[in-house]
Formats: C-alpha cells, sequence, structure tokens
C-alpha cells in the first residue's frame, strides 16, 4: 500500500499553527471575559461560542463568502493586501483559528474564574501592571487549565473536515489535510489507506489527551 504521507504532515503543521495562534489571543480573550463587568460580556461569550453549537459547514459556507474576491471583504483583501484567502492555507488557518476559539477560550476562562480574586487584588495592590499580573501571577497559576485549552484545540483541528472542506476544497499539498484524505479513499473503495489515516488520526488524539489527564492529575497532586 503506497500511502501519502502530505495530507497528515499537512494536517498537524496546521493543528500547530492554530493552537499558537489560539493560545495568543485566546488567553488576553479569556481574561479579559473572566474579569470584565461590562454588560457586554454575554454577547461576547455567545460569539466566542457559537462554533460550539453551529454546523461547521455553515460556519464554512460564510467564511467562504467572506473570503471570495468576489465579495467586498476578499476583494479588498486581494486588492490592497496581495492575499487570497479561499482555497489557501492561510485561509485553512483563519478559519480554523474561528472555528476552535472556544475550545481554547472556555476552558482558560474557567480557569482564571477559579482563582481567587486575593491574587488579582494583591498584585494591583502592589503597583504591578496588568501585564505583568498576567504572567506572573495568574497564568502560573493556572497551568491546567492552560494546557488543556491548547491540547483541545490541537487536537479539534485534527479531526475538523465541514470548515475546511468548504474555505480550502480538495488541493493536494496546499489543502488537503487527513479529513479529507479520508473522505477521498473511502469514495475510491481505498479502505487501506483510509483506514491508516484514521488510525493516525485515532492514536495520535488518544495519545494527546491521555498525556493532558496524566499531567493534569499529576499539577493536582502537587
Amino acid at each position: 500500500m503506497n500511502v501519502d504521507w502530505q495530507p497528515l504532515l499537512l494536517t498537524f503543521r496546521l493543528s500547530a499553527i492554530t493552537a499558537l495562534i489560539l493560545l495568543l489571543i485566546g488567553v488576553p480573550l479569556a481574561c479579559w471575559i473572566a474579569h470584565t463587568r461590562t454588560r457586554f460580556k454575554p454577547v461576547v461569550e455567545t460569539l466566542v461560542s457559537m462554533p460550539l453549537v453551529l454546523p461547521p459547514s455553515v460556519l464554512g459556507f460564510y467564511l467562504l463568502l467572506a473570503f471570495s474576491p468576489q465579495y467586498a471583504f476578499g476583494a479588498w483583501l486581494e486588492q490592497w493586501l496581495q492575499v487570497k484567502l479561499v482555497f489557501s492555507f492561510e485561509g485553512l488557518v483563519i478559519g480554523s483559528v474561528i472555528f476552535s476559539l472556544p475550545f481554547m477560550v472556555q476552558p482558560v476562562q474557567a480557569g482564571f474564574q477559579g482563582l481567587p480574586p486575593s491574587l488579582l487584588e494583591a498584585s494591583r495592590t502592589l503597583g504591578k501592571p496588568d501585564i505583568v499580573t498576567l504572567f506572573r501571577v495568574l497564568l502560573p497559576n493556572i497551568k491546567p487549565a492552560l494546557l488543556s485549552g491548547t491540547v483541545l484545540s490541537f487536537a479539534h483541528i485534527i479531526g475538523e473536515f465541514g470548515v475546511i472542506l468548504m474555505i480550502g476544497g480538495n488541493i493536494p499539498g496546499v489543502t488537503k489535510v487527513a479529513s479529507i484524505a479520508i473522505y477521498d479513499e473511502v469514495e475510491s473503495l481505498n479502505y487501506a489507506a483510509a483506514n491508516f489515516y484514521a488510525a493516525v488520526l485515532f492514536i495520535v488524539s488518544f495519545a494527546i489527551l491521555l498525556t493532558v489527564y496524566m499531567v493534569n492529575r499529576k499539577w493536582k497532586a502537587v
């Protein structure tokens, strides 16, 4: 059986980049949601959580329209920034970030909300800037939440199909990730290759989640 490793490598690359970006933007967003008292907080939480209830094809369809050069935003990107997001790896990254945002924000937000308010108050009383408080006081105390959010985001993208297919299509070496490859092999009745891709994703996902549970259990025991 000849197996093309490119879809698997592309899948792990997409998952790693998405998880890193989500870590950079999701942590500040989760911190803000956890501590803000604005009346718009429920609206922001709803927008962040929408990918959990929206069918992937719906989100993928609207992102496809937004990224398409035939419409205003996509045309502006292509004309002024020379960026084409539809049927590109960059488009997959942006779509994956949006689709997996709640998997990062919600665990981290819960971690922040579970901290005693005295930690934040004590740091501010000592005159520490908020950015210093975030990195030296709050984040070290929510390591399990950070790990869970990062790993869940990574694992979620490994198995994503609908959003990726809508935005990226099926371009070998560019947007053809493992989930798309599995679909292609099943359509071609090549069950051996489909089983190989599926087994690799299953084993990697199981190993990642098992590691998270074991590490979190170890941290809680300390």
